[in-house]
């Protein structure tokens, strides 16, 4: 499959047909750079992990140029630093038994940028020959240009592709701010209790980012275990790694739905309850 990118890449761990590997995805991780599937999407990778009925996709967007390059690193180019990086999206490919990866090599600023369609044109490509049931892409309240940029272009993408063939489901992910703030009966509760080890796995895959002091390994799956803790005050935990997402379903179904008018609601709903609680305890309603 031909991108945009001269050095965008398909990489297939089960050396399956590109065509072939494609088109057995059922859950696709759409996320901006090398380790944000592992991050946002392990829900899907667990989903489909060890399993020939489900297979995981992921979609990385960016290059991976820019990066921090701590004391071990110290050494490397830029240009070595994003080989490095890449290298390390394939090998969690290969821990995670992903059905395929596509690294699509754009530079940030391309993706931040609010004129070229070439992402969301690539990123339709690759949704219309892996038809997945389900998409993982980051939250659209997500505080990371690049990340935003990715969630516009994928909503976009799946806007376009006739209304039969668009996902069953898409979910926004948690990466830079998290979804506590969500009402509850908001939130799509991601429980990936019990396997912390493969977790820790593919998490441990990116070495040039954790290393020198950036521990998005344990943040990771810190977070997960704050949400499992803090999300019921009145019941013991149900789960012990808890992934939180927005629904984003309505925004694909409908293109007609604005996207900043469906956030926009949501974090209204989030001020009212705070405001009704506070009110509550002062006595003025």
């Amino acid at each position: 499959m031909n991108f945009h990118q001269p050095n965008a890449q398909t990489f297939i761990p089960d050396c399956a047909p590109e065509t072939e590997a494609l088109a057995r995805t059922t859950h696709l991780g759409i996320g901006a750079h090398q380790d944000d599937l592992e991050f946002m999407a392990f829900h899907g990778i667990l989903e489909c992990y060890a399993r020939t009925d489900r297979w995981f996709g992921g979609v990385t967007c960016t290059n991976g140029a820019g990066s921090s390059a701590p004391v071990p690193y110290a050494k490397f180019t830029d240009e070595d630093m994003m080989k490095i990086r890449v290298q390390e999206q394939k090998t969690a490919a290969l821990v995670g038994q992903y059905g395929s990866m596509i690294q699509l090599d754009y530079p940030s600023s391309a993706v931040k940028g609010a004129t070229d369609p070439s992402l969301k044109d690539d990123l339709r490509k690759i949704l219309e020959a892996t038809r997945p049931e389900v998409v993982y892409t980051h939250n659209p309240a997500d505080k990371h240009d690049t990340h935003i940029g990715v969630t516009i272009a994928a909503l976009h993408a799946m806007r376009e592709m006739p209304a039969a063939g668009r996902p069953r489901k898409v979910v926004g992910c948690e990466v830079w701010r998290n979804l506590d703030w969500l009402p509850d009966g908001e939130k799509v509760l991601m429980d990936v209790s019990g396997r912390d080890n493969l977790a820790a796995a593919l998490n441990g895959v990116f070495d040039s980012q954790i290393a020198g002091g950036k521990r998005y390994d344990l943040a990771t799956l810190g977070r997960r275990a704050a949400n499992a803790t803090f999300f019921d005050s009145h019941a013991t935990d149900q789960s012990g790694q808890l992934i939180f997402g927005i629904d984003l379903t309505p925004l694909v179904t409908d293109e007609s739905k604005d996207i900043i008018t469906f956030i926009s609601d949501l974090l209204d709903r989030f001020k009212n309850d705070v405001c009704q609680k506070l009110s509550k305890q002062l006595g003025q309603i």
